[in-house]
C-alpha cells in the first residue's frame, strides 16, 4: 500500500456508537503536538485490523501487512532516538521556514536552516511521539540520500 506524502498522522482508534452516530476519537496528543488542528477538515482513511476482515486478495493482504507494521511501530514509539544520525531529504518547509523531512511511516523530522531538496545528515536533538527536531551535521550532494 502506498502512503501519501500528505499523511499528517497515523494512530489506532476504535469506532464508537453514540446516540445513533458513530465516532472515532482523535488522541489529544495529535492536537497538542500541532499535527492536526481543532475545527479543521481532514480526509480520513480507515484500515481494518481484524484478521477476520482479510480476504484472499493481494490488495487486502498488502493492507493488512502494512497495518500490522504500523501498529507495531506505534507501540514501540518513535522510529528515531535522541542523538541518532540520519541522512534525510527535505521535502517541505514548515510555517516558520524550517525544513521538513519524513522517515518511517511518515514520521516528521524538523530541520532548521534547510530548504526543499536539501540532502543532509542530521542528528536528532529532541524526539517526541509524533515529531523530532534535528540539527544539520553535514550537507550532502543532491541525490545522495
Amino acid at each position: 500500500m502506498d502512503i501519501s506524502e500528505t499523511l499528517q498522522t497515523l494512530y489506532t482508534a476504535t469506532v464508537e456508537h453514540d446516540d445513533g452516530s458513530y465516532q472515532i476519537t482523535v488522541p489529544e496528543r495529535e492536537i497538542a503536538t500541532g499535527t492536526i488542528a481543532e475545527d479543521e477538515t481532514y480526509r480520513v482513511a480507515l484500515i481494518s485490523t481484524a484478521a477476520s476482515d482479510v480476504d484472499d486478495t493481494e490488495t487486502t493482504d498488502s493492507i493488512q501487512s502494512t497495518d500490522d507494521a504500523d501498529q507495531q511501530q506505534e507501540f514501540e514509539g518513535p522510529p528515531v532516538e535522541e542523538g541518532e544520525q540520519r541522512e534525510v531529504e527535505i521535502e517541505n518547509l514548515g510555517e516558520q521556514g524550517d525544513g521538513i523531512a519524513k522517515v518511517e511511516q511518515g514520521y516528521v523530522v524538523i530541520v532548521p536552516e534547510t530548504t526543499i531538496g536539501d540532502s543532509v545528515t542530521v542528528e536528532m536533538r529532541q524526539v517526541r511521539e509524533n515529531v523530532a527536531f534535528a540539527d544539520v551535521v553535514e550537507h550532502n550532494p543532491r541525490g545522495e540520500v
